[in-house]
């Protein structure tokens, strides 16, 4: 059967992996983001791949944002069988040195704009007898970093609610809470953040792609796993933060300083976090990433 899948922060990185992958699985898109321009470029590769697509330039941040998607994919469509909560912004500053809208504006996009959509789309789920949800956290919904404390706390945020969230669906069987975490992943979002320390950043390794993120959104809306983590840094980050904290408190700050913020002199942007920066968009943002070994 035709699915209706609806997907946040569509036009851009981990978004717009995932839809070309749901475009080739004969889905009924809707695609979701701020820029009209790349958005228009993302809908036309589902296109190309024989999808149909909806695209809707709505900011998910505003109170109402969520609901408009909601609705329009509904009177589009006439249901919604997948919601992938992928949109997402970034910035980096010591927490003294975000401007207090920047500040705001992340944590409304990363969190509470995901909160009043599953607001907004759970009625729907329960009239149809069913839906799924798919929240994607990251690698910082569980460990932290220095520079990107809103990012974190949005992520953390998102963790705790997604599971919360989950426990509550128990009473309704044929709705479904999932949540894909990435580690550091090759999209735009760095070349596009916020950023007041003064230096350039940059994803810290080891880098993978967008698509591999991608499969595993797909994998989780069929599958029976409830949280699925991408990204070698993954194995190695959260033991090293559960087991010694202080060890990888001074790691951490090392390597972010080292490898995420060079010492390129940058000067303060508030990036595409509270407006969007229109251009064509694209899944990569030409990070180097780690090479897949594929069996022989």
């Amino acid at each position: 059967m035709v699915r209706v899948v609806v997907i946040t922060g569509g036009s851009r990185g981990i978004g717009r992996a995932a839809a070309l992958r749901f475009a080739r699985r004969d889905t009924r898109l809707v695609l979701v983001a701020r820029d009209e321009v790349a958005l228009a470029s993302a809908a036309e590769a589902c296109r190309r791949r024989g999808a149909e697509v909806l695209t809707l330039a709505i900011d998910l941040a505003t109170p109402e944002g969520p609901a408009r998607a909601r609705d329009a994919a509904i009177v589009r469509f006439g249901r919604i069988d997948v919601w992938v909560a992928a949109a997402s912004v970034f910035s980096y500053g010591s927490v003294e040195d975000t401007p207090d809208a920047v500040r705001d504006r992340v944590v409304e996009t990363n969190l509470v704009g995901h909160m009043r959509a599953a607001r907004a789309v759970l009625p729907h789920f329960r009239a149809r007898g069913g839906g799924t949800i798919v929240f994607v956290g990251s690698l910082y919904s569980q460990v932290a970093g220095p520079y990107v404390s809103s990012y974190v706390a949005a992520k953390h945020g998102l963790l705790g609610f997604a599971r919360s969230l989950r426990q509550e669906m128990l009473a309704h069987r044929g709705i479904r809470v999932r949540v894909v975490l990435p580690a550091s992943i090759d999209t735009p979002i760095y070349q596009r953040t916020a950023n007041y320390t003064g230096r350039t950043p940059f994803p810290l390794p080891p880098v993978v792609s967008a698509d591999r993120v991608a499969r595993a959104i797909v994998r989780v809306t069929r599958g029976r796993r409830l949280e699925v983590g991408v990204g070698a840094a993954q194995f190695v980050t959260r033991p090293l933060q559960a087991i010694a904290p202080r060890v990888y408190d001074r790691f951490i700050r090392a390597l972010q300083r080292t490898l995420g913020l060079r010492r390129r002199p940058a000067a303060p942007t508030p990036g595409a976090v509270l407006a969007p920066q229109h251009d064509p968009g694209a899944v990569s943002g030409s990070w180097p990433r780690v090479p897949v070994r594929r069996p022989r």
